[in-house]
């Protein structure tokens, strides 16, 4: 089996690419480094290029034959979304669309896409299971929503099956310290949280009137390594039953920003310096996932996410940092 990997050099990307490798499976990583690090890229082929040039994709998928299509290329930032929007719906709508034409194109039957638990928007009830509606109130997870639509209609019209899965918060790190969290700028709470820790320097938690156990955000965390063994299960799924099903991956678990905060305190013995802020514009006070049916139908458990092995994940990445 050979697997096209768009955006394998970035985080979570990077660390599928190589559980697919363990698992004896080619796989080609599309980059083009505009958030990803080549040397994240620790196995299979690497090609440097955009997933929305259609004639490199043309070309590659000509030459490589691919069984599928693992889509983790889209920009990610709640934050920067809000601020430029038409970046987000260029590259996260109008690119995965000439991606999907590509696919439908070569022959491409299978699909795995990087969706969002910020299509769900406000919690309506928690934990958020797959029928919770859909309502994004913010650009990014509108772009995400979109593409489950555009995946939706062209498994009716095409054929092409897919795999949806809308992630909560993906943290932790390899646990070798070879791969791991890199974005810049870092919005994440936990590699923020490490750097203040290291560096003693206050990092800002924003929002502290959320109605909530503490007033600070609610975020449901799982460690990078779980997603990367989830996308395995679902490709397989999809392919050995031939229809198209959405997951969330999430913990059925909760944390609050002061919480971590005390989490990481305790995990690593030192003062997490921060300060207090104003609310961000699109964040939701509480997201967290219903996991029952990724367990149920998947066979998936998140084996490392708890949270004091998340943050010792990213802790010692942070420390022995290789890009």
């Amino acid at each position: 089996m050979k697997i096209l990997i768009t955006g394998g050099a970035g985080y979570i990307g990077s660390h599928t690419n190589r559980l697919l490798n363990e698992k004896g499976i080619d796989t080609v990583v599309l980059d083009d480094l505009s958030d990803g690090h080549k040397e994240a890229v620790v196995c299979g082929k690497f090609v440097g290029g955009d997933f929305g040039d259609k004639a490199l994709l043309d070309k590659l998928m000509a030459e490589e034959k691919f069984d599928a299509v693992l889509h983790f290329a889209a920009f990610a930032s709640v934050p920067d979304s809000v601020i430029r929007p038409a970046r987000y719906y260029r590259n996260n709508v109008t690119n995965m669309q000439t991606l999907l034409d590509a696919c439908v194109e070569h022959g491409i039957e299978y699909f795995v896409f990087s969706s969002s638990a910020s299509t769900f928007g406000e919690p309506q009830y928690v934990p958020m299971d797959e029928n919770h509606p859909q309502m994004p109130i913010n650009p990014y997870g509108m772009t995400k929503l979109i593409g489950e639509h555009l995946l939706a209609d062209y498994e009716r019209a095409y054929g092409l099956r897919y795999c949806a899965f809308r992630y909560f918060c993906a943290a932790g790190d390899s646990k070798d310290s070879s791969i791991g969290e890199a974005h810049d700028p870092e919005t994440h709470l936990i590699p923020v949280m490490v750097k203040a820790a290291l560096n003693n320097k206050p990092f800002s938690v924003f929002g502290t009137d959320y109605n909530t156990r503490d007033g600070s955000c609610i975020r449901d965390f799982i460690h990078v390594l779980d997603l990367a063994e989830a996308h395995f299960l679902g490709l397989k799924y999809i392919m050995e039953n031939d229809r198209s099903d959405c997951f969330n991956l999430g913990s059925n678990t909760g944390f609050t920003v002061l919480e971590m905060i005390k989490a990481l305190e305790k995990v690593t013995g030192r003062t997490v310096p921060y300060k207090l802020a104003d609310r961000r514009d699109g964040d939701p006070a509480s997201l967290v996932a219903s996991n029952e049916k990724a367990r149920r139908v998947l066979g998936w458990e998140p084996v490392h996410s708890g949270i004091e092995e998340i943050l010792a994940d990213a802790w010692n990445w942070e420390r022995n940092r290789r890009y």
